[in-house]
């Protein structure tokens, strides 16, 4: 399972093509898309740590004999609606570097490679260093986190559509990791469906918390599967320094 996973990452990068006298430069396909959705179910192991306790308060905010499901699909839709929209606007500000400055896609590449290196570090527990950009991030999340307290407890589904699209912005080594992605894919469409992918990928760890499948989530939290994961993430990061390089 392991080493198909990993081939799989690494086989869904595209290919560099050639250019006379042109430095080698990767563009998105629809293989890339694949390859952030991998990133995303990969991270689904970092997601079970960090979002746990929050999908346990979630659910007490459900009104009491009320079918959960409603409430987890449109918390879900608006977390990912929020990666997508974060995506544009990196994929937007990486396409000015890009037009503006000479060499300005391999550097932005090689940024997402290093990020994603120190993500594989940070989920196999090697050097938490992500950690820092945690608590740089936290600064906006105290500042928009009390949004949220206004729409608890749920009345209708539909409240927690907003709350999701509000907890979308916590702060994650893994979206910043994936969000660096975006900003070198060259256009806000393309980062936009980078962070789509990404958060489509992150949705069977937090389902199976939400709804309590133990089976998955004791997968997901013991320790082989996060050195797994990591050892994957590491080994798609190098191939995509390497590229860049």
């Amino acid at each position: 399972m392991a080493p198909v996973f990993c081939l799989t990452m690494i086989s869904s990068q595209n290919p560099l093509p050639l250019q006379q006298n042109q430095p080698q430069i990767t563009t998105m396909t629809d293989l890339s898309l694949i390859s952030a959705l991998l990133i995303g179910l990969a991270g689904s192991v970092h997601c079970v740590g960090m979002c746990g306790g929050i999908v346990s308060a979630f659910s007490f905010a459900i009104p009491k004999g009320s079918a959960q499901w409603p409430y987890i699909v449109a918390y879900n839709v608006g977390r990912i609606g929020s990666y997508t929209l974060l995506g544009g606007l990196t994929g937007y500000m990486g396409s000015l570097v890009t037009s503006n400055l000479a060499g300005g896609l391999i550097a932005l590449q090689l940024l997402s490679g290093i990020f994603l290196l120190l993500m594989a570090c940070y989920i196999g527990n090697w050097w938490r260093g992500l950690s820092y950009l945690e608590r740089a991030g936290a600064i906006l999340w105290r500042k928009i986190r009390p949004w949220s307290k206004a729409l608890l407890p749920f009345k209708h589904p539909l409240y927690a559509l907003p709350y999701g699209v509000i907890w979308g912005w916590l702060p994650c080594g893994l979206v910043y990791s994936t969000l660096t992605w975006s900003l070198a894919s060259g256009s806000s469409y393309q980062g936009a469906a980078i962070m789509l992918c990404f958060g489509l990928g992150t949705l069977p760890a937090l389902i199976a918390m939400a709804a309590s499948i133990e089976s998955i989530k004791h997968l997901l939290t013991h320790p082989l599967t996060r050195q797994v994961v990591a050892s994957c993430l590491l080994i798609f990061a190098l191939k995509m320094l390497w590229q860049a390089y």
